[in-house]
C-alpha cells in the first residue's frame, strides 16, 4: 500500500509557494478567498493531514462551485479520500468528476482512481497475523475493480497510469481465479462435481491468462472422472498433457 500511495502524489499539478496566514478557530467563521482554501488544502496534503485537507477542498466545492480551483479541488478530493482510507468516498468522487467533466485533461486519472478505489488489498493486522488467504474472501470489489481498470486501459492505453493499472489487473485476475477455484475445491469435497465444473470452466473461459489455468484443468479432470464423463475426461487429459507435459 505504501508503494501504491506514493505513486499518486505525483499527480498534483500545483506546488504551493505562498504561506498561509494563520486563521483562528475562535469566534465567528469568516469567508475566505478561494485561493486561501486551496493553499491550505495543499499544505494539509503535504503534511498528510488528510481529514483537514478534505474539509478545505469541500469548502471550495461548496463556496466556489464555479471558481478557478473548483475542478482541481474535485480531482484532489478523489486522491485525498483514497489516502485517508475512504475508498467508497473516493470511488463516488471519481464517478462524480467523470460525470461532470468528461473532457477534462485529467479525466484518465479519475477513471484510474475509480477502478483502484473499488478494491484495496486488506492489510489489517488480523490478516497479517493469521496469514489469511484473501482469495477465499468475498471478492465482489475485486471483480468490480478489475472491470473498471480494464475499462480505463481500453479508454486510455497511453495514460501515465496504464502501466500500474496493468500490473494491478494481473494481481486481481489471479486472485479472482484463485477464489473461483477455492470454491470448486470445496464443491469437490462435498461431491458437488457439477458445481465444481462450472467454477473451473468459468476460470478457463473468462480468465484465460491467469496463473490458475493448470489448477482449473485438474479440477475438470477430477470432476469428469468422478461423474463418469469419459469422453470429456479424455479430452482434458489430452489438453493437460499437450500444454503442461514436463
Amino acid at each position: 500500500m505504501k508503494h501504491e500511495k506514493k505513486i499518486f502524489f505525483a499527480t498534483y499539478l500545483i506546488i504551493v509557494t505562498s504561506v498561509l496566514a494563520g486563521c483562528s478557530s475562535d469566534g465567528p467563521e469568516i469567508e475566505q478567498p478561494e485561493k486561501v482554501y486551496y493553499d491550505l488544502a495543499q499544505r494539509r496534503i503535504e503534511s498528510k493531514n488528510y481529514i483537514a485537507a478534505i474539509e478545505s477542498l469541500q469548502a471550495i466545492e461548496t463556496r466556489y462551485p464555479f471558481g478557478r480551483y473548483a475542478e482541481q479541488a474535485q480531482v484532489e478530493l478523489i486522491y485525498v479520500y483514497f489516502m485517508n482510507g475512504e475508498n467508497l468516498a473516493a470511488h463516488a468522487a471519481a464517478e462524480k468528476f467523470i460525470r461532470l467533466h468528461p473532457r477534462h485533461p485529467n479525466i484518465d486519472y479519475a477513471y484510474f482512481m475509480k477502478g483502484l478505489s473499488s478494491y484495496t488489498r486488506d492489510t489489517s493486522i488480523l490478516v497479517r497475523i493469521t496469514d489469511t488467504d484473501i482469495s477465499n474472501r468475498d471478492i465482489s470489489g475485486a471483480k468490480e475493480s478489475f472491470a473498471e481498470l480494464s475499462e480505463f486501459l481500453t479508454r486510455f492505453p497511453d495514460s501515465q497510469y496504464a502501466s500500474y493499472a496493468k500490473q494491478r489487473n494481473i494481481y486481481l485476475r489471479n486472485m479472482i481465479a484463485r477464489n473461483e477455484l477455492s470454491a470448486a475445491d470445496y464443491y469437490i469435497s462435498i461431491g458437488a462435481h457439477v458445481a465444481a465444473i462450472r467454477r473451473a470452466k468459468y476460470v478457463i473461459e473468462n480468465i484465460p491468462n491467469s496463473s490458475e489455468g493448470y489448477r482449473a484443468l485438474k479440477i475438470l479432470e477430477k470432476s469428469y472422472k468422478a461423474l463418469g464423463y469419459q469422453e470429456l475426461y479424455d479430452d482434458i487429459k489430452k489438453i493437460i498433457n499437450l500444454n503442461y507435459s514436463q
